[in-house]
């Protein structure tokens, strides 16, 4: 493991004399003064050994050789942010993509919102992130127009300089940087972005920042950390939620050589929050002992209410809970006045278990004082609320202590949601409050899978009628799960309006007589925040009921999507009954449910797979659809069935994400929502007996493996429309695509997953 330099780069400057040459600019962001100091600073610090640097905002640095460093202020996970965020600043700047390197930012208010999750990094901070560019520019374009003593009207940036207009007079950044960072940073407001003919970088494949790194190893992940004097904790948790300490013997774990101590972590009553869960922690000086002594620890628990909880039991509750009327969260028509024709009437209800993450990195965090000073290093999507949770776990206040803690990020080997909670950051801070030392936490596989945020187990139910026109109506839809509000209240048994707005009671469909309702169940496992979320569940109930409904009109399933979508127009759900709707956050005309793109975006996957090309015997094709997080997805999966045994022959993705910031970053989260979709379709499940979650490894929580993964194809529509989500959007419908091509690849209709339950997988 590598020693990060936890140098900060102004601690580099004042070290080496040259604080004079560094511009810290305040008032970039509205309401922000502090400095600006950034994690992962070697690079930046060894540049500043021969250049001067400064800093224009808090996101763009410049050196004199013209050298552009830019923060990241979003999080990294694998998902490409750490390119696409540089990209996006570097074509307003006018910068030479070659010249650009970048720093992932420390948690911190001043870069404004941080909290990485929600397919929301670009959908929601478009322009946010371009004006940071277009403020350096700006800056710089000023800083010339000044040299030359002309209106900036005269000036213009254009490849990493900025010329004089009419001549062939020109500085580079470099020459400008100082000047520049010594001018009034520009109100935010007043900056012209550039108009997309323009665009240089935006939309183009560029060299991925920071690639070189991880495939050399040399990255900086949370467990990677390590600080003189370091112990490591390995902590033995309560197998079930909720559940505490009543005695342990730590006699034994203590004679392992390199143990130093053994603590109890404190007990933390409901509600839960992402708190950690209490337990006995193992410290010692490397990983190996603390692993091996938490084995040797006695512990006897008092497991508490949730060691009643038993999956299946759960199961044919949950079923039972949508076979009757539940709680209306939209409706239109009296869908219970109707008599039902049972020639013409599908009923299905659809089951799906728990999931959990798997990244491939489990948690990790390390905590020390410094001084009077907290010092944090945690692989966190929410670094701000990891902080603000540091801050309550020390005593601190929020804002008048805001400096006695500095949070720095890191890489993270994936998340998925997983790491947008800061449980094992706050267990790093307790023990090493505790013991005085420097403390990392370190999760093994088993940790994060019995100790995790759970997708939540879900039952669908859908009754509809179909007509002769190769329509349905006369439509309810049932939905019942545990709650992700439980945590936060645990009176919570319902679903609320975030999670019924999942492709749930949003749906887009012409109706006269809709109900859709929600039943009440109690939660018993922390359940969190997933790829997709409720998409996945709701998306592939409703997925499979679609091709229910085509194959007993007897036309195609894209057919029976056109028809039940609709005339073009823009759909409100708010307007029609649902008034929670919040559509992801963004409830602006920009983003407004297009029937068209969706309608679009179905017929552009169908053509560009070829399913209505005709297939051998036993083969058959399966498409879905899918709107979520301000994208349209649909996907489309051919399989063969043989003696009961299904192989994955070929999966197709389209997505209409509006502008299309780094195509191959696109490219490769579709990609990794078909791989996903895959395994929680055929294979994956999270089952729980006597409370306590029974899988702990890959070797039963099974997902594809490379040679079980078939040819992936990504369509992109071709759009200029505002943004959406790219992370989530791929993999709800996935999961319905799969279902439904074993049904016309064998006539087997499979309503509970995983689908190895009902058949043996290639």
């Amino acid at each position: 493991m590598s020693q990060v330099n936890i140098v900060s780069r102004r601690q580099f400057l004042k070290s080496t004399g040259m604080v004079g040459g560094a511009f810290i600019l305040g008032g970039a962001l509205p309401g922000c003064s502090e400095k600006a100091v950034e994690s992962g600073a070697a690079d930046v610090a060894k540049a500043a050994a021969k250049n001067v640097i400064s800093e224009l905002g808090y996101f763009v640095s410049i050196a004199s050789d013209g050298a552009v460093n830019i923060i990241c202020h979003r999080m990294e996970m694998g998902q490409g942010i750490l390119t696409s965020v540089p990209q996006m600043i570097a074509d307003e700047l006018e910068a030479d993509w070659s010249k650009v390197s970048v720093t992932l930012a420390k948690g911190d208010p001043k870069y404004g919102h941080q909290s990485t999750g929600g397919s929301g990094s670009i959908r929601n901070f478009y322009d946010y992130t371009r004006k940071m560019g277009a403020l350096a520019k700006d800056m710089l374009e000023q800083a010339a127009a000044n040299r030359w003593g002309v209106d900036k009207s005269a000036v213009k940036a254009e490849n990493h300089s900025i010329v004089k207009v009419g001549t062939n007079e020109k500085f580079g950044f470099g020459e400008l940087a100082e000047d520049a960072s010594q001018l009034p940073v520009p109100d935010l407001d007043s900056l012209e972005l550039k108009d997309k003919k323009d665009f240089k970088i935006i939309g183009k494949d560029v060299k991925l920042l920071g690639q070189e790194k991880i495939v050399q190893g040399t990255a900086t992940y949370a467990q990677d950390i390590q600080v003189p004097g370091m112990l490591i904790a390995s902590i033995e948790r309560p197998p079930v939620i909720m559940g505490k300490v009543k005695s342990f013997d730590a006699t034994e774990a203590k004679k392992v050589a390199g143990v130093v101590d053994v603590i109890q972590l404190r007990e933390r009553s409901l509600p839960m929050n992402v708190w950690p869960s209490g337990g006995v922690a193992v410290l010692a000086t490397n990983t190996w002992a603390a692993h091996q002594a938490r084995q040797k620890l006695k512990i006897e628990w008092d497991h508490g209410a949730n060691a009643a909880h038993n999956t299946e039991a759960y199961k044919k509750d949950l079923m039972a809970n949508v076979s009757k009327k539940g709680s209306v969260a939209r409706s239109a028509g009296d869908v219970y006045a109707h008599e039902y024709d049972p020639n013409k009437t599908v009923e299905a209800t659809y089951f799906m278990p728990y999931h959990h993450h798997m990244s491939m990195e489990t948690p990790a965090a390390t905590a020390y004082q410094e001084g009077d000073k907290w010092v944090v290093w945690t692989g966190t999507q929410t670094p701000q609320w990891g902080k603000r949770m540091v801050l309550e776990e020390l005593g601190l206040e929020p804002e008048a202590d805001a400096d006695k803690v500095e949070l720095n990020t890191t890489l993270m080997g994936g998340a998925f949601g997983r790491k947008g909670k800061n449980d094992f950051t706050i267990e790093a801070v307790e023990l090493a409050k505790a013991t005085g030392k420097p403390v990392k936490v370190v999760w093994t596989r088993e940790d994060d899978v019995k100790h995790g945020f759970y997708h939540a187990t879900a039952a669908n139910y859908y009754k509809a009628e179909v007509s002769d026109g190769g329509k349905a109506d006369n439509w309810i839809q049932r939905v019942s799960h545990p709650q992700i509000a439980w945590m936060f209240n645990p009176a919570s048994e319902a679903p609320d309006t975030g999670a019924m707005s999942q492709s749930f009671a949003d749906n887009p469909f012409d109706l006269k007589n809709l109900s859709c309702e929600a039943a009440k169940t109690p939660t018993h496992l922390r359940i969190g925040w997933l790829r997709a979320v409720h998409n996945i569940h709701n998306a592939y109930a409703m997925g499979c009921f679609v091709d229910e409904l085509a194959a007993k009109s007897g036309i195609s399933t894209q057919q029976m999507w056109l028809n039940l979508l609709g005339e073009d127009r823009v759909i409100d759900p708010t307007t029609q009954g649902f008034e929670g709707w919040n559509n992801y956050g963004n409830n602006d005309e920009a983003h407004a449910l297009s029937t068209a793109r969706m309608k679009n975006t179905i017929n552009y996957l169908c053509e560009q797979a070829g399913v209505n090309e005709k297939t051998a015997d036993n083969e058959g094709w399966g498409i879905s659809y899918a709107t979520s997080f301000n994208s349209y997805a649909a996907a489309a999966t051919k399989v063969r069935v043989v003696d009961n045994k299904v192989e994955v022959l070929e999966m197709h993705t389209a997505i209409d994400c509006g502008v299309v910031v780094t195509p191959d970053r696109v490219k490769s989260q579709m990609e990794g929502a078909m791989i996903m979709g895959l395994s929680i379709a055929l294979k994956s499940e999270i089952t729980v007996k006597d409370g306590a979650v029974e899988q702990g490894n890959f070797h039963d929580y099974v997902v594809s493996r490379i040679n079980e993964v078939p040819e992936l194809n990504v369509h992109m529509v071709d759009s200029q429309e505002a943004p959406g989500g790219v992370g989530e959007p791929g993999l709800p419908p996935i999961v319905p695509s799969i279902v439904n091509a074993i049904f016309h690849a064998s006539g087997i209709r499979i309503r509970e997953l995983p689908v190895n339950k009902t058949l043996t997988i290639a």
